[in-house]
């Protein structure tokens, strides 16, 4: 967290920031794991305390834009997952050429059924929205036949760590990597966005990204 990392640049304790915010030492706790969101003025004050006014304008704006995105989602997700699912589907349908990148989980049409169903599981408990997942779960799974169909395209960067990442179990994750082991990788590139290509440029393919793969999946036995 962009604060913690402040008061620790500042040579300064959890109580030392506490005293020079005027606040109990506990609120730093809470606002340092999360558990309860700054205000603009705790922002302020807080880089006031670490002589770095200069960032709390922007830690502002970031924590804004956070919030707003965890609104978002809720919203969307109020009445269960399917909804957004199916809205996805749309989308791609209509899309020719998709370029991805992930950093955390593999994109919804790489998930086979057993991954989709663990991810989705733990979202809809997190969020404390209607679990709808099984429908969610055919839902996405639907979107993987456009990798198949003619006149998509699809591009993907995916971090080497979204392959080592906990994020179900064991034997979800397994059914994951051999599912990228299965499928096809795209022969044509394209000319990708700037920001895309530089990621590109430093992308493995073909057997060295399979490797990759069977060396997460090793690690699992």
């Amino acid at each position: 967290m962009r604060l913690q990392h402040l008061r620790k640049d500042a040579g300064l304790t959890g109580k030392e920031l506490s005293a020079r915010c005027g606040w109990h030492p506990a609120k730093t706790t809470r606002i340092q794991k999360g558990d309860a969101p700054p205000s603009d003025a705790d922002i302020r004050t807080w880089c006031a305390a670490c002589n770095a006014d200069d960032q709390a304008e922007d830690l502002i704006a970031t924590a804004r834009a956070v919030d707003s995105m965890n609104l978002e989602w809720r919203r969307l997700h109020r009445t269960g997952m399917r909804k957004v699912q199916q809205d996805e589907n749309t989308l791609h349908e209509r899309t020719r050429v998709c370029r991805v990148y992930v950093s955390n989980v593999p994109p919804g049409f790489f998930q086979p059924p057993g991954f989709a169903t663990a991810l989705m599981e733990q979202i809809t408990e997190f969020q404390g929205t209607p679990n709808d997942v099984t429908e969610a779960v055919a839902a996405r799974i639907t979107r993987s036949r456009f990798l198949y169909e003619g006149g998509h395209r699809y591009v993907v960067l995916m971090e080497e760590s979204v392959l080592r990442y906990r994020t179900a179990a064991p034997d979800a994750i397994r059914g994951q990597l051999r599912h990228l082991l299965a499928v096809r990788q795209p022969r044509e590139l394209g000319d990708y966005a700037r920001a895309f290509n530089r990621l590109a440029s430093m992308a493995v393919h073909g057997d060295a990204a399979r490797a990759l793969i069977r060396a997460a999946l090793d690690a699992l036995e």
